[in-house]
């Protein structure tokens, strides 16, 4: 790979519950005018551009980025399930750090329906199935309760039993998620909540109960990526680059019964490891970290594959409130998945966006002090896990 890639321009529209968006290809739009607007950049030098959904017919990043110009671009769609604004993301930087192009854009927007998460295709095999047989191997079928459920209800229950930990540890996260989320105008949800609340909410599967579970939701970020010299060249801020970036999918571990590891711990951490090897960073250097809040459970589980905290430690990591403000690392300013919402297709790219933002030291009152290095983590099932590490220059 040549040149550092820098993240010259983010952008995002609000976060908002189903029904109550504008439609995909306007979203996406807006998004990807506000990340030009930011970068200084014209949409005819854009190069490439990675376009990520999940649930949208073939040809909707077209759709959305014609919205904006006609110039021929090569436009390229990408789902990935949940780490598909993040797939955007890595391509594009692969695209510019290999000098295949100097400038591109990668955008990603879910226009979604209420409700859980379902199959569109139930005349074929699921892509799902190896990770739903570990499931139904411990926990028998149960077609009452939504599938992600129960695999994340599933983990959380093997975590409290291997380290003996209170749940109420999961509902602490979720408390301190919308604590967060009270500072970001694009988060869906900004009211604060008690952990009795939480606790008290409807039960899913295991520990989990629905105020542990991120809503679904439509909306839409988008980034600019470049190389050095575009940057020198067209006079652009660049003070944000990415330091090191994995993308994994599954090996045999995935599958051999535990649930922690089929709901993507061991990507986690395999993608972690090399991006901490190649950027030559301790993870106790990261000031703020945006990861894949999907359910509580999820975030728990992260802080160790992550390697924030060590292995059974979460427990005393959250109550020593070593993962919020005036603790030891600012965990999902942003609201995270739980508060802020998680369009499939846009997740990856929104937590992009936030930590460029906490970068730059324009997050507002949400702004994380000191921090120079920003950790992202992004996960689909069935499955890929992406970290990207991004560091201030000057």
């Amino acid at each position: 790979m040549g040149d550092r890639v820098h993240v010259v321009g983010v952008g995002m529209v609000p976060f908002t519950k189903p029904g109550k968006s504008d439609d995909y290809d306007v979203m996406g739009e807006r998004a990807v005018r506000a990340a030009l607007e930011d970068a200084g950049v014209a949409y005819e030098l854009v190069e490439q551009a990675y376009a990520g959904f999940v649930y949208g017919d073939s040809c909707s990043g077209q759709r959305a980025l014609y919205r904006v110009g006609l110039t021929g671009v090569p436009v390229v769609n990408v789902n990935n399930n949940c780490a598909t604004g993040s797939t955007a993301l890595w391509l594009a930087r692969q695209a510019v750090a290999s000098g295949a192009a100097e400038c591109v854009l990668a955008v990603g927007f879910e226009q979604m329906r209420p409700g859980a998460l379902s199959s569109q295709w139930t005349d074929r095999p699921s892509p799902m199935g190896r990770v739903t047989a570990v499931l139904d191997q411990r926990y028998g079928l149960d077609s009452t309760v939504p599938m992600t459920a129960r695999l994340f209800g599933g983990a959380g229950m093997e975590y409290l039993d291997r380290y003996s930990a209170d749940p109420a540890v999961f509902a602490k996260v979720a408390v301190k998620s919308r604590t967060h989320a009270a500072n970001n105008p694009y988060s869906v949800f900004r009211d604060p909540i008690s952990e009795q609340q939480v606790l008290e909410s409807p039960h899913l599967f295991g520990p989990v109960t629905r105020l542990q579970a991120c809503p679904p939701t439509c909306g839409a970020a988008a980034a600019v990526v470049c190389s050095e010299e575009f940057a020198r060249k067209h006079s652009l801020r660049a003070d944000v680059v990415i330091s090191a970036q994995a993308m994994v999918t599954d090996t045999p571990s995935s599958f051999e019964g535990s649930m922690i590891e089929a709901v993507g711990a061991g990507l986690t951490s395999s993608a972690t490891q090399q991006v901490y090897e190649e950027a030559g960073v301790d993870p106790l250097d990261i000031k703020v970290v945006e990861l894949h809040d999907c359910f509580t459970v999820n975030e728990v589980l992260c802080y160790e594959a992550l390697g924030l905290t060590g292995e059974g430690e979460s427990e005393k990591f959250v109550l020593a409130g070593d993962n919020t403000y005036g603790g030891q690392v600012v965990v999902n300013p942003s609201g995270g998945l739980m508060s802020k919402g998680h369009p499939l297709g846009a997740t990856g790219l929104a937590q992009c966006a936030e930590l460029v933002w906490q970068l730059r030291g324009e997050a507002g009152p949400r702004q994380v002090d000191g921090a120079t290095l920003a950790l992202q983590h992004n996960l689909g099932l069935g499955g890929a896990g992406v970290v990207t590490l991004y560091e201030k220059v000057s």
